[in-house]
């Protein structure tokens, strides 16, 4: 059996997040039905996260397998892309080790989520806009608090399946770039909904309902009441996964 991972990037706007679900149309949809299409039977795909509805991602990894291999990967990226809609784009197939894995593997995962307090007519679908002052400062103080910790309930989606809420965050962060605040996060993995609740909680800080030792206790309570309310998902990007480089083939 041969493995291969495929490196795309899509807006979310239109889509239920990337897993499949019975009741709304996924990136994870899109891609298996374009490669069936093409292969001629069903190929299942792993990604490397799940992204939920109407977060994008500038670089996601998906892996899937195949009995032959396959002779020429670029033609089948365009090929694919000619089947795809507009706003899911492929970037590269290459050849991995059989026992890679898409998200197991994955070292780590970084997003961006991009505020700006600047109407815009021509953004407004992909950055938060908020309203009065916001302290980026206060918020930058608070950020260094993440990488003390490892448990991460208070950032996390109740109900979920996963076994624990550990994680490494190596980076965390806020840099302006012109007009608009953005905000990169590193870590090993992330729990479902995290960096939303994270960046919904930093902007208590910004708002200055919430000090920066305030915000050092809602990740020790370990209660997901005691963040603040998630921010928006249209200005939330994954922007990067890396992997060992003894993964790949060639």
């Amino acid at each position: 059996m041969n493995r291969y991972f495929i490196y795309l990037g899509y807006n979310g706007k239109n889509y239920c997040g990337w897993q499949i679900q019975p009741n709304g149309i996924t990136i994870q949809q899109c891609i298996e039905e374009a490669l069936a299409t093409l292969l001629r039977r069903p190929v299942p795909i792993t990604g490397a996260g799940r992204t939920d509805a109407g977060v994008h991602a500038r670089l996601m990894v998906a892996h899937f397998d195949w009995e032959e291999a396959i002779e020429d990967l670029p033609f089948l990226a365009e090929k694919l892309n000619r089947l795809l809609p507009k706003d899911i784009a492929i970037y590269r197939i290459v050849p991995v080790r059989e026992d890679a894995h898409a998200r197991f593997d994955a070292t780590s995962r970084t997003y961006k989520y991009y505020v700006t307090l600047r109407k815009d007519p021509f953004n407004y679908d992909f950055v938060y806009r908020m309203h009065g002052k916001i302290d980026f400062e206060a918020m930058n103080k608070a950020c260094p608090i993440l990488s003390d910790y490892l448990d991460f309930t208070s950032f996390s989606k109740l109900h979920t399946d996963v076994k624990t809420n550990n994680c490494r965050i190596s980076r965390a962060g806020w840099e302006r770039e012109g007009d608009v605040w953005v905000f990169t996060i590193q870590a090993d993995r992330f729990l479902r909904n995290m960096v939303r609740a994270i960046v919904g909680t930093l902007l208590e800080v910004g708002r200055g309902k919430l000090t920066v030792e305030g915000f050092r206790n809602v990740i020790e309570a370990k209660d997901r009441g005691r963040a603040g309310t998630s921010a928006p998902g249209h200005a939330l990007y994954l922007t990067e996964v890396t992997y060992p480089d003894e993964l790949f083939i060639g």
